[in-house]
């Protein structure tokens, strides 16, 4: 067998050994026995949401435990026409299967780190929320190119996306953005985003050509849904209302429908306008200040392991995540993992799944040292 076939061959072997060992099998097995158990008691469905959180969990053990029987499986046959292609000296048919065991590479790396958005919340949909820093328009256009950057990752990774807040800069750019980020994994995936990210650039707003440091911070939280209960004290929270803006014209909101609350024990300040009812508007509202108050009780649980970015922080220097670097060279450089790449617009498009991949994997590293 080729070398490199020999080198996928091991790699996709001990993809599988490892997620084995994460799910720990036999208790996933018995675990999954017990639930297909009850699942098929009829009362069951008496209790929805109680039904609700059984099939929930029934489904992602046995979808993850389905799908390293797949990639074994997959592996086993591979191999064999790999051995045939041999015995009969069929190059072409040899390069087909060199193929597939790359493709079945990629499909156990992927698994491995699905494996990986084990966190309480991991599983649920996410809010994306970035704001600029010191800097005027400069700090406004980079915070509108990260809107931008994870609206392009979240829908080309199946997410779907709505803005929930936005707030244009006088010029261009945005003061502030609020994205929903909707579907199974996305805070799992997007959680280590949280943080200040940096841009060098020769700015298209400065006549005189020159180069500009700009920061923007990423707030990620995930949406809290019924199985998690928060509990927030009405007298603790001021409400606004504001009108919603737009584009103007005939299409501009006549009416104060945005709504923003404040959570005055902790300092958290929340807000849409996605709607035109101000009622939706402020169930959103309240569904993100429950969000925010678990994520900041996930930051409390989490600060042994992996510190996560303070609201309090200064948008600026010292504290950066992540650096993209579009002059005098290209680079966008993760600081935490030292992953990086000189294809700076392929990340600005929102190929991000390396830089997502290599933190997921050093922060569960750190959770399993703690």
């Amino acid at each position: 067998m080729r070398a490199e076939m020999t080198a996928l061959n091991q790699a996709i072997q001990q993809s599988s050994e490892l997620l084995r060992r994460r799910l720990d099998w036999d208790t996933a097995q018995k675990r999954l026995d017990e639930l297909n158990a009850k699942a098929e008691d009829p009362s069951l469905w008496n209790r929805p949401t109680e039904a609700q959180a059984l099939m929930k969990e029934r489904n992602k053990l046995d979808a993850a435990m389905t799908e390293v029987r797949e990639i074994e499986a997959e592996l086993e046959s591979t191999l064999e026409v790999a051995e045939l292609a041999e015995m009969e000296d069929d190059s072409s048919l040899l390069d087909e299967a060199e193929q597939a065991l790359k493709a079945l590479a990629d499909r156990a790396r992927r698994a491995e780190l699905q494996a990986l958005l084990s966190g309480e919340a991991d599983a649920n949909s996410s809010f994306v929320e970035i704001h600029p820093g010191a800097g005027g328009t400069e700090a406004q256009d980079w915070a509108s190119m990260l809107a931008r950057m994870y609206s392009r990752w979240a829908h080309s990774s199946g997410f779907k996306v709505d803005v929930i807040e936005e707030q244009a800069g006088e010029e261009a750019g945005l003061k502030s953005v609020t994205l929903h980020v909707k579907g199974e994994n996305a805070y799992g995936w997007l959680k280590n985003e949280a943080g200040i990210h940096r841009l060098v650039r020769i700015s298209p707003f400065d006549s005189s050509g020159r180069r500009h440091t700009s920061f923007a911070s990423v707030w990620v939280y995930p949406e809290i849904d019924e199985n998690i209960e928060i509990e927030i004290a009405e007298k603790d929270v001021r409400t606004d209302t504001f009108r919603a803006s737009g584009a103007g014209g005939q299409h501009i909101n006549k009416t104060d429908s945005a709504i923003r609350l404040t959570h005055v024990p902790s300092g958290i300040v929340v807000q849409c306008q996605a709607d035109r009812s101000q009622h939706k508007n402020r169930a959103t509202a309240w569904n993100m200040l429950r969000a925010r108050l678990y994520e900041l009780e996930l930051q409390k649980r989490e600060e042994a392991a992996q510190a996560e970015a303070d609201s309090k922080t200064e948008i600026g220097w010292g504290h950066q995540i992540r650096s993209y670097v579009l002059q005098p060279y290209q680079m966008v450089k993760d600081l935490r993992t030292n992953v990086e790449t000189s294809d700076t617009q392929g990340v600005l498009d929102g190929d991000l799944d390396d830089f997502m991949a290599a933190a997921l994997a050093a922060r569960v590293g750190v959770e399993d040292e703690s």
